[in-house]
């Protein structure tokens, strides 16, 4: 059995190794009679730490999701791997799914709908090196993947999530003990003790179809999840017990009087605010409807076009429209010649770009296919200016990608008969499920200054 075996926890002489093993719950006890007799005087039930931090800070989860640039309306897919060469990250040959799932995970999700991370074992980051690592990932990461910190962050991000995507390791079964659905990509039941509650799991869990497209498998995984009660019970018999449990059991073993204060566990941190910087291009697929509101998918360096044939949320009626919006650093300088949008994130008093208005205007003049600069200054609020001559501020109550906004704005000014629409002084903008009410403060003084004409 792996794990309890007598080759893993006896000496050669048929001693116990350890004082004491600890064990979260009964059933592992059982085994270990099972499996290595000798042992079990050894045994010590005492909850599981891990477990009762993680319950102890949901309550938390909407600041975890707003610290990973989650807003309102978005699903958080988290991506985990554990440290096996037939985990998600690990190297199985041809059966290794990941280098097709995670240019898929960026482009076949809409950005404005889903946002994507990923927590990696910490061996994984050991045995490759961070810099390894982050290279492998870097395309990923410019399409939006956050990379979750494997020791401080990752139980904040498995709060947060909507959905895992995982394998056979304990993140994924704790996700399940917490009741988010979770669907495997990879599988290895000669990885764990068959009778082990984690194997049951993995034998019982949804599966990931590399070769399916991603968005049909995610709602029907979150349409027909229903919490199991075996992760849950079985993680632990003491939750919310552990810190008491062990420190008596510790003071016990140095023989010393346990204090009277209460034993607690350090609550997990607030991680710091990441919000998604996509410096992929963006193919942004836009719906006018007849009422003004636009509704939009942004689809990060998209393999193949997109199954839908324009966003939806403003009805299957209004003008259908696409454009390319991308970031002023993206990888290949190139893809900007060919840019409807050119996007940059930054404060609105950074020097090294005189003003966002300089900005724009130096950029339009550069990049002559494009028809709008918009520069981010912040998670609510950003500044455009139009080929036409019209510069304006977009500014949203709640935070978001506000780029997303400026889209949505040029699929307004270009619909309908004129080739530039007067300025509307609101803008409803769907993604998804979610409506978001703009409102759009118009330059006056800068309005009508056009920067030289392009397409």
């Amino acid at each position: 059995m792996f794990g309890l075996g007598p080759e893993w926890i006896l000496t050669s002489a048929g001693a116990p190794i350890a004082d004491a093993m600890v064990f979260s719950h009964p059933e592992q006890i059982d085994r270990l009679a099972r499996s290595c007799p000798e042992a079990l005087p050894t045994a010590v039930l005492a909850g599981d730490p891990c477990f009762d931090r993680i319950l102890a800070a949901r309550q938390h989860r909407d600041r975890y999701r707003r610290a990973l640039g989650v807003h309102p309306g978005q699903r958080l897919v988290l991506l985990n791997s554990t440290w096996n060469p037939t985990s998600l990250f690990g190297d199985s040959g041809p059966e290794d799914v990941l280098p097709l799932l995670l240019p898929r995970l960026t482009s076949e999700l809409p950005a404005d709908e889903y946002r994507v991370a990923a927590v990696l074992h910490p061996n994984i980051w050991h045995g490759h090196g961070p810099g390894q690592i982050r290279l492998w990932l870097d395309r990923a990461r410019r399409a939006g993947l956050a990379l979750v910190d494997p020791l401080e962050g990752w139980r904040q991000a498995l709060i947060a999530a909507d959905v895992v995507l995982g394998d056979f390791g304990s993140v994924s079964y704790y996700a399940a003990a917490c009741g988010t659905p979770v669907l495997l990509g990879a599988a290895d039941p000669e990885a764990l003790g068959t009778e082990s509650p984690v194997a049951a799991f993995v034998r019982s869990a949804p599966r990931l179809d590399p070769y399916r497209a991603l968005p049909p498998q995610l709602d029907r995984l979150l349409s027909e999840h229903r919490p199991a009660n075996g992760p849950t019970e079985l993680t632990s018999s003491a939750p919310g017990e552990s810190a008491a449990l062990l420190r008596g059991l510790f003071y016990r073993l140095i023989g010393v009087t346990e204090p009277a204060a209460p034993a607690v566990l350090d609550p997990l941190p607030l991680p710091p605010y990441e919000p998604p910087l996509r410096t992929a291009p963006l193919l942004v697929h836009t719906r006018t409807a007849a009422d003004g509101t636009v509704a939009v998918r942004r689809y990060a360096e998209p393999r193949h076009e997109p199954d839908d044939a324009g966003a939806e949320g403003a009805g299957a009626e209004g003008e259908a429209g696409s454009h390319l919006a991308v970031h002023e650093d993206t990888l290949d300088p190139g893809v900007l010649e060919s840019a409807d949008i050119v996007l940059r994130y930054g404060e609105a008093d950074d020097p090294r770009f005189g003003s966002p208005g300089e900005w724009a205007a130096e950029v339009l003049d550069r990049y002559r296919s494009a028809s709008l600069a918009a520069y981010i200054t912040g998670p609510r609020e950003c500044e455009v200016l139009h080929r036409g001559g019209l510069r304006c501020r977009l500014t949203s109550d709640s935070v978001g990608d506000p780029a997303v906004h400026a889209s949505a704005l040029l699929a307004r000014l270009h619909s309908g008969p004129a080739a530039v629409a007067p300025a509307p002084t609101t803008l409803t903008v769907a993604t998804g499920t979610h409506l978001e009410r703009v409102r759009i403060t118009v330059d006056r003084e800068g309005t009508g200054r056009a920067a030289r004409p392009g397409r």
